[in-house]
């Protein structure tokens, strides 16, 4: 059982989900609240049931499962939505997280929440010990969106907006990663706040 638990954040193509991989490659357990999200709203679950119950039918694909694309578009384009949405999946993501980080072999675990300060931050995860930040400035994170995923300027803008901003993240951080420089850096950073955990873990 791992009683460390580090909260892992940053925003969209901010590098966080190659931060969460570098921690896999040491033998740390990461919770994944993407994947905790998708688990909550899967196929025959109650957060399904409760989800159609809310928008109605037409948010299922053929298979009943969640029609994701349709969904995503409904939240983003209707604020009130989103936070019916939010209500149904978000406890069930932070009990998955608080179980699976509980239960982990290992000196500490890491829960990979990218909208952690949307979320609410340390008032919504006060199992947290310490909060890990991906930091990039905006312009860099608008190269890289719009690199990674082949959209024009006012979309990326848009999917930046749309969640916390860049103080927003550092305000709720204890640790800063900034990743605007090279992907080679990368590994050298991790292994010092590996190497920060364990003593904080073992201490």
């Amino acid at each position: 059982m791992s009683a460390l638990v580090i909260g892992l954040t940053g925003g969209i193509a901010s590098g966080k989900s190659t931060v969460d991989r570098l921690f896999r490659d040491r033998g740390i357990a990461v919770a994944d609240a993407d994947a905790a999200a998708r688990d909550a709203v899967a196929a025959g679950s109650e957060g399904l049931a409760e989800v159609v119950a809310a928008f109605g039918t037409g948010v299922l694909a053929p298979d009943r499962s969640l029609d994701r694309a349709a969904m995503r578009r409904r939240v983003f384009e209707d604020p009130e939505a989103r936070r019916v949405l939010e209500a149904i999946i978000h406890p069930r993501v932070r009990a998955a997280l608080e179980a699976t980080c509980a239960n982990a072999d290992g000196p500490y675990a890491i829960a990979s929440i990218p909208l952690l300060a949307e979320a609410g931050g340390r008032a919504a995860y006060p199992w947290l010990r310490r909060i890990l930040v991906v930091d990039v400035p905006a312009t860099v994170q608008l190269q890289r969106l719009l690199r990674r995923d082949g959209i024009d300027t006012a979309l990326a803008e848009a999917m930046i907006a749309a969640q916390a901003t860049r103080a927003q993240r550092l305000a709720i951080a204890d640790d800063l990663l900034p990743n605007d420089g090279p992907l080679e850096a990368l590994p050298a950073a991790v292994e010092a706040l590996d190497r920060l955990y364990r003593n904080l873990a073992a201490a």
